[in-house]
């Protein structure tokens, strides 16, 4: 799994909000190709105490071909064409995780017997009955417990999700298969096949790390919107510094994205991602050689497939990260941290989820503890000041009137008293105090500093500086002499923003004037 890098070697992702662990189990429990393997572990329990032995299995655990039909009519998935195939798969899920404990003729038992779910025997070489797990999740077990059985079973899903069929591997078939019409293992050539293991899976946890990001940073997809597929596949092949794909290049993010189609149809059923299939017409239209259209209206779009984590699948996302070593926080970590590691790392977290982290931060402590101890992690000349005192006053915004002693305690601080004004002004306090001109213009530059760090030179930006030099008569006469540190790189970036050709040249001017009075 791929990710940002911190200040260590580790990479490192944007905090995520998580359901709760019994929100997450029910989750798990709710998942159409757990539910069944949970169904089959029970069916094969009453087989057994039905006066036989269990049910009998082939070599790999999987079902027989007599024990298939039962299993599906016992499903109630007889009507449905991909029936079998999903009882096999639900069967094997079970195998894998548990749920069922397979024991060989010669009395061997396994838990994880290493099958394939759909090569159908006649002769039975062992039988299955309930595994030890099954209790688990028949209300024996806690949310944790459930999780992690659910968990197990996703890494098989995952696992086969990323092996192509032996017939995508060998093409055509027709130079492998007999008179028969039966696959010749001795004609496959194992070296001449296209196929990389490793390869594969990095390129579903590829696409499930796009996903697991723009789930934690991008508010709609956050709040539960659907990515469009040819969106991700992109995000997958197209460089980032590539201005126009190239022919070659869409070519490949149209191979990607039915790639993915195959993959997510396939994971949906366990719960790790909701997702509207690619539109089956668009594939019976298509041939090898067809492109994704360059122009895409939002019928097209929803037609070329969509996807979303589920709040199950963020979870189980994560945890694979975890565990390969990324550094996948989650909202609520930070309620035992101190004031300047909170508020240092709230910048890339979406609105919704900063407010949510900041609450946890806030229930630990009193009003008045928390509104001092974030006003004293707020000073300081270092570069992520700006920010942290942007965050301060989204953390102060959540806090009562209890804390307006601590902001009355900062009034004649410099670098706080212009944010102190503000937030008692805005929550009603009386006699609140004018600011001075280099106040207010020490406020000025700290906010512009703040936004070019956490959202660079956006649009809201142009605004706002206009608005400023519009109500401030010789703006940057006397903006040059605030004795801020990030005074001349905002006054620069005022000069690239403003859309006033003049104003943007007085900008030029007043950067460079205080760059020469710093040295």
């Amino acid at each position: 799994m791929s990710g940002e890098t911190t200040g260590g070697d580790r990479p490192a992702l944007p905090p995520v909000r998580l359901s709760s662990e019994a929100e997450l189990a029910r989750d798990a429990l709710a998942a159409p190709l757990f539910s069944w393997a949970a169904r089959l572990a029970a069916w094969a329990g009453e087989e057994a105490g039905a006066g036989r032995a269990g049910v009998p299995v082939g070599a790999g655990g999987e079902l027989l071909a007599g024990q298939l039909k039962e299993a599906v009519a016992h499903l109630g998935l007889s009507g449905d064409e991909d029936g079998e195939m999903h009882t096999a798969q639900a069967w094997q899920l079970a195998v894998d995780t548990g749920l069922l404990e397979v024991e060989e003729d010669g009395g061997e038992t396994s838990q994880d017997a290493d099958g394939t779910g759909g090569a159908l025997t006649e002769e039975p070489v062992g039988t299955a009955r309930p595994g030890g797990e099954l209790s688990l999740l028949r209300g024996e077990g806690t949310p944790e417990e459930v999780l992690e059985i659910w968990q197990d079973g996703l890494e098989t899903v995952l696992a086969d999700a990323a092996t192509p069929s032996f017939e995508d591997l060998l093409g055509g078939l027709e130079e492998v298969t007999g008179e028969d019409g039966q696959i010749d293992p001795d004609a496959i050539d194992l070296d001449s096949l296209d196929w990389n293991p490793e390869k594969e899976a990095d390129f579903l946890d590829a696409a499930l790390g796009n996903l697991y990001v723009l789930t934690a940073t991008d508010q709609a997809v956050s709040a539960g919107a659907m990515v469009p597929l040819p969106m991700l596949a992109a995000s997958l092949i197209v460089p980032d510094d590539m201005e126009e794909p190239t022919d070659a290049v869409l070519e490949e993010v149209s191979a990607a994205m039915m790639k993915l189609d195959e993959q997510f149809r396939m994971l949906a059923p366990v719960g790790l991602v909701e997702y509207q299939p690619v539109d089956e017409a668009l594939t019976e239209e298509s041939d090898e050689d067809a492109e994704l259209p360059e122009n895409l209206d939002d019928e097209d779009v929803s037609r070329y497939g969509m996807v979303r984590l589920t709040p199950l699948g963020t979870h189980g996302v994560r945890v694979r990260m975890r565990e390969a070593g990324v550094e996948a926080p989650a909202v609520g970590d930070l309620a035992g941290a101190d004031a300047e590691t909170l508020l240092d790392a709230l910048p890339p977290y979406t609105e919704e989820n900063a407010q949510a982290e900041i609450e946890s931060w806030l229930a630990a402590r009193t009003p008045l503890e928390s509104a001092r101890e974030l006003l004293t992690a707020s000073r300081g000349t270092d570069e992520n000041a700006p920010t942290r005192r942007l965050s301060c006053q989204q953390a102060l915004s959540l806090i009562g009137a209890e804390a307006e002693p601590a902001l009355r305690e900062v009034l004649e601080d410099r670098q706080l008293g212009g944010l102190a004004r503000v937030w008692l002004v805005e929550h009603g306090a009386q006699d609140v105090p004018q600011p001075d001109e280099e106040m207010v213009f020490w406020l000025t530059v700290d906010t512009i500093a703040a936004q070019l760090a956490t959202a660079g030179e956006a649009a809201e930006l142009q605004g706002l500086v206009q608005g400023l030099v519009d109500q401030h008569a010789g703006f940057f006469d006397k903006a040059w002499k605030v004795d801020h540190p990030a005074t001349a790189d905002v006054l620069e970036a005022m000069g690239r923003v403003h859309p006033d050709r003049q104003a943007a040249k007085e900008a030029r001017k007043a950067a460079f004037k205080a760059r020469s009075r710093l040295g």
